[in-house]
């Protein structure tokens, strides 16, 4: 499934989607690049998908400022395994970190690991 709207910011559509393997691209994984972007690949300032990347992240391994997932890593992490400035999950990494299992310099939670020490 490929979908691209026709209205675009520079050289990046305003909505993408793609799922699944494309034969015309050779792709066996979509590959979403767009302001807001959805796909099993997705990268935008939005976007969602099993690896997103961008300003505000969803998905099971996200990257961005914002991120919600499985495995987040960004300034605001919110995640299974959440790395960033402010990282809130299971397990936690980050300058301010809560969760289960919390490593930072202020961590909070279950299992708080000050790292480094003093």
């Amino acid at each position: 499934m490929r979908y691209q709207s026709n209205i675009a910011i520079g050289d990046f559509p305003l909505i993408s989607v793609a799922f699944g393997p494309d034969a015309e691209t050779g792709q066996h994984r979509g590959r979403a690049a767009g302001i807001i972007a959805v796909g099993d690949i997705a990268v935008g300032l939005i976007a969602v998908g099993p690896i997103a990347a961008g300003l505000i992240a969803v998905g099971a391994l996200s990257v961005g400022v914002v991120c919600v997932g499985g495995f987040a890593v960004g300034l605001v992490a919110c995640a299974g395994l959440a790395v960033g400035g402010v990282a809130v999950g299971g397990a936690a990494v980050g300058l301010e970190s809560l969760g289960g299992l919390a490593i930072g310099p202020h961590p909070q939670g279950g299992l708080p690991i000050v790292w480094p020490s003093s």
